[in-house]
């Protein structure tokens, strides 16, 4: 059986995620409480309890995310890695996957990906932003319309994720969204909707959370991944730890371009079952739409890590 591990990004998070992990795996349980000490603040409660709204702020959301994959990943490692392909990561799930790989350790990831949540936070407060999901619009049409809608007034859009081919979120300063999303309906969009976000994030609006950025990449502990992880930026598989850093600090303003990185996956790996290791599925979900027929596991609850473990058996 092949894998390619799924790590998701913000959005994924809800109160209760990891409690079942907690009370079925004592690795899961350490996984939570080194976080808890790595940060110096109740990770755990606020990811078993909520409330959501403090769940929900970018500062946090990125690291229980992250430490959630990580603890799926600690009870399921040491059975799955013979089986292990490819990993990937949708935004802050990137820096996930490279933690399964083996090139960053828990600790300074968990500690990186706060920092992160925090520059980004920053970033939105200092060049206020906002992104906005566009639904039946392929990839061209959408760029095409975040071109029109900058040359138009004041401020800059672009598109930030490339979920599928028809799902693409578009991110910059707040009138040049409202402008694009008037121009995608006018082009035919079947939806457009406001998200509800700190910022512009992958967009040229986080080009000041950088320089912070490198510096959080640079003091966490590098080396190359033990299985090829595909980057958001440009869908090209990383073997090295250098590139790593590059690409993830590319990655803050730049877009996601998911669809892209499946259908890559997909390519060199044709016969791999795609294993998504967090709460829900919404990349599953993507990957579906993205390649028809694909196989995806969900595989986030105690439930679903003991029903893999039974088929890698």
């Amino acid at each position: 059986m092949e894998l390619i591990l799924l790590f998701p990004g913000q959005g994924s998070q809800k109160p209760g995620m990891g409690r079942d992990l907690v009370d079925a795996f004592p690795a899961a349980r350490d996984v939570f409480a080194s976080a808890d000490e790595a940060l110096g603040l109740p990770l755990s409660t606020l990811c078993f309890d909520g409330p959501e709204t403090e769940l929900t702020a970018t500062r946090n959301a990125q690291p229980a995310l992250l430490t959630h994959g990580a603890a799926v990943w600690a009870v399921l490692g040491a059975q799955a890695t013979p089986h292990v392909r490819a990993a990937a990561g949708h935004s802050l799930g990137e820096f996930t996957a490279y933690h399964a790989a083996g090139a960053l350790p828990f600790v300074d990831a968990v500690r990186l990906v706060r920092r992160r949540g925090e520059l980004m936070y920053e970033s939105g407060v200092q060049c206020p932003g906002t992104m906005a999901a566009v639904l039946g619009l392929d990839g061209d049409a959408v760029s095409r319309v975040c071109i029109a809608a900058s040359a138009s007034g004041p401020g800059v859009v672009v598109p930030a994720n490339f979920n599928t081919q028809e799902q693409i979120v578009i991110s910059g300063h707040d009138a040049a969204v409202d402008r694009a999303m008037g121009l995608a309906r006018e082009a035919g969009a079947k939806r457009v909707l406001k998200l509800n976000v700190s910022g512009a994030f992958h967009s040229p609006l986080m080009e000041v959370a950088a320089a912070g950025l490198l510096r959080a990449l640079q003091a966490a502990t590098w080396t190359s991944p033990a299985f090829p992880v595909y980057a958001n930026v440009n869908a090209d598989a990383i073997r090295d730890a250098g590139r790593a850093e590059q690409v993830l600090l590319q990655q803050l303003t730049s877009a996601v371009r998911w669809t892209d990185e499946v259908r890559a996956m997909t390519r060199d790996f044709p016969d791999a079952t795609f294993v998504e290791m967090g709460p829900g599925s919404v990349l599953g979900n993507l990957v579906k739409r993205i390649v028809p027929g694909a196989r995806t596991v969900p595989c986030g609850t105690a439930a679903e890590v003991e029903r893999l473990q039974a088929q890698l058996s």
